[in-house]
């Protein structure tokens, strides 16, 4: 039996036949952030009042409806919305004056039908893996309110699995979509970088990129397909042509290549190892291939992907944000903020130039080990979870998470498309997700395992205790 299609297809498609308002649908989702938003705080700002108007002028007719009509959108806080200011989580960034421009993804959400109710939250520009900062407070994740839902899309992803809202804005430049996907279980996917067309150019220019996390594999498809295209001046975006012609998944068997880890931080925490391995034979069964096993150390042998993005990050962020201006408000900066952007300020143009050259290096071991019908398994976050403010426990201090927590900036380094898939339940209560990384341009390789999984190892839509906004009464 077929299972049913994602609530975004499912809402659109009502708000499009006339069988649900958009008033309707934009109402019980302001009354579900209103609801939850104290427990949960995902919400940097709210425009509620605008939504209503919007979702007023859809039921009209005044404003089209496209594949997202009517469907209930956050804005990640580091996008411009027209009109709107851009804070990205700062205090320094308070009295900053509203965008005069949407970003990208953003006016294609809105072209499709989307309508706004707010911004949501993250970690002061972007730049942790979990979501707090001095502006708006500790962002909790919806499964375990003691715990994080990841960052930097933090607030988008907690609202999104709360059904607080149907679609919520997320950028990965270090694992920003991966990583509160796989803690809030969402479905989530690291695009090809350039598939999604970028302007302007991100504060971590060749490594950020947007992307897409939903409740279901067809929901996210249908999000990648709005929010894909190339755009005046990002020179890495292909062209239209280019996209109509990626293939999907065709019938030669996958090569499973499986690893714990791709750089030698140590071991997993053991309920990590058991679920990664239990999700990784669980995957190998559904493709009928074995899995070939690696070894960290087996993988780069000309430096570590994982220590360069932190070197190429700090000094792109320093330099994005004016060194001047990082130096004059230090002190406004969150802990985490400070640690960042004081490495940033300390490292040389021989240090960044090396850590650029290198990534040369690890795209074609990446790119070997993948071939043309390979697929890369590994944890999507080392980790079983850390506390909402980011302490890995009660006892420790907050100076921002170590680099063995995580395994994601690998990817952004090498640009390779990458999706986690919901599998598991750790100890602690937060969904486990397991990482596919595939070769240059097989995102859709990676949507189409996406929906076998989902049809052959389903997961919750929703976090415990909440409700699908495709759960509201109307005629169905």
């Amino acid at each position: 039996m077929p299972r049913p299609p994602g609530p975004l297809l499912t809402l659109s498609a009502a708000v499009r036949e006339r069988r649900l308002s958009a008033t309707t649908l934009v109402t019980a989702s302001i009354e579900r952030i209103e609801s939850a938003n104290s427990d949960l705080n995902v919400l940097a700002e709210e425009a509620f009042d605008d939504a209503l108007e919007a979702a007023f002028a859809i039921d009209r007719g005044d404003l089209p409806t496209g594949r997202l009509a009517g469907i209930p959108t956050l804005i990640k806080d580091l996008e411009d919305w027209r009109g709107h200011p851009t804070r990205k989580g700062s205090l320094a960034l308070r009295a900053v004056a509203p965008a005069f421009a949407n970003g990208v993804v953003p006016q294609r959400l809105l072209d499709a039908g989307a309508v706004v109710v707010g911004k949501s939250t993250l970690p002061e520009f972007a730049i942790e893996g979990y979501t707090a900062n001095l502006l708006t407070g500790v962002t909790r994740n919806p499964w375990n309110v003691e715990y994080s839902p990841g960052g930097s899309s933090g607030g988008s992803a907690a609202a999104v699995v709360a059904g607080l809202v149907g679609v919520a804005t997320a950028t990965d430049g270090g694992g920003s979509i991966r990583i509160p996907a796989s803690l809030c279980g969402l479905v989530g996917i690291k695009p090809t970088n350039g598939l999604i067309g970028r302007w302007p150019t991100h504060d971590w220019i060749d490594y950020s990129t947007d992307g897409p996390f939903a409740t279901s594999s067809d929901d996210l498809r249908l999000l990648l397909n709005v929010m894909a295209g190339p755009v005046a001046g990002d020179p890495t975006a292909p062209t239209r042509r280019f996209l109509a012609n990626m293939t999907r998944l065709d019938e030669r068997p996958l090569r499973i290549v499986a690893a714990d880890r791709t750089s030698a931080l140590g071991p997993l925490p053991r309920g990590v190892e058991i679920a990664f391995h239990e999700a990784a034979r669980a995957f190998a069964d559904v493709f009928k291939a074995p899995i070939s096993w690696r070894e960290p150390d087996d993988f780069f042998v000309d430096g570590d992907p994982d220590l360069d993005w932190f070197t190429v990050t700090t000094a792109e962020h320093v330099s994005a944000l004016g060194r001047r201006w990082v130096e004059e408000h230090m002190e406004e900066f969150h802990v985490s903020t400070q640690e960042f952007l004081s490495t940033g300020l300390t490292v040389t143009t021989d240090d960044y130039l090396s850590a650029r050259r290198r990534r040369f290096h690890y795209v074609r071991t990446m790119d070997e080990l993948l071939g043309d019908d390979g697929v890369l398994l590994t944890p999507t976050v080392a980790s079983d979870g850390w506390l909402a403010d980011g302490r890995l426990s009660a006892d420790s201090q907050v100076h921002g998470l170590p680099p063995e927590v995580y395994s994601t900036a690998m990817q952004n380094v090498t640009g390779h498309p990458a999706l986690t898939l919901p599998f598991s339940v750790t100890a602690k209560g937060l969904p486990f997700g397991l990482q596919v990384t595939a070769a240059h341009y097989d995102d859709y390789r990676l949507l189409d395992i996406a929906d076998i999984m989902q049809a052959a190892h389903p997961w919750a839509n929703n976090a415990t205790g909440y409700e699908s906004l495709a759960e509201i009464p109307y005629p169905h």
